[in-house]
């Protein structure tokens, strides 16, 4: 017998193909030290499938493709002089952390297992998290203390999450 319950037309819409519009198109961060960010962020973002095409002294690039054909950026930019002595808090207006996805929970470790070798500051090692179902993600930060995570939701677990979000007609209040 042959499924024909409907999804609503928002979740239905978040289904459909890539879209651009409102994709993040590019993040850039500020270092203390730009050779220091180069070794700590290459092989990271080598793994995430990221490559390094621009560097200069001030400047590193890295793009990859996302699924809807345009690239995406991280860009490091070397702190002004007159603030390379100035710490990064996440707890002040501004930057907070910065999560990129992971296709299943063995990346996640595989990629934790890349932190350890690499002597990065591993803040919080690969676990389970409510943010959504099935959130498993490890949490870790550069040189300069911008804390960064990886993360692994599978695709059904954030639908639910949404149709959740639908069903209520609304945010969650706490």
């Amino acid at each position: 017998m042959k499924n024909t319950t409907r999804l609503h037309p928002e979740v239905e819409v978040a289904l459909s193909p890539p879209t651009k519009v409102g994709s993040i198109n590019h993040l850039r961060l500020t270092v203390t030290d730009i050779t220091r960010a180069r070794h700590f962020y290459d092989p990271l973002l080598q793994f995430l499938g990221y490559r390094l095409v621009e560097r200069s002294d001030t400047r590193l690039a890295w793009a990859g493709f996302a699924t809807h054909g345009n690239l995406h950026w991280l860009i490091i930019s070397a702190a002004n002089p007159e603030h390379r002595h100035t710490s990064h808090n996440r707890y002040s207006s501004g930057f907070h952390h910065l999560a990129f996805n992971a296709n299943s929970r063995a990346e996640v470790d595989n990629f934790y297992h890349l932190l350890v070798e690499q002597n990065a500051h591993v803040t919080e090692p690969p676990a389970e998290y409510d943010y959504e179902p099935e959130y498993y993600a490890v949490f870790f930060a550069d040189p300069d203390g911008l804390k960064l995570e990886l993360v692994h939701v599978p695709t059904e677990s954030s639908r639910a999450y949404w149709q959740a979000f639908i069903d209520r007609a609304g945010p969650i209040v706490s």
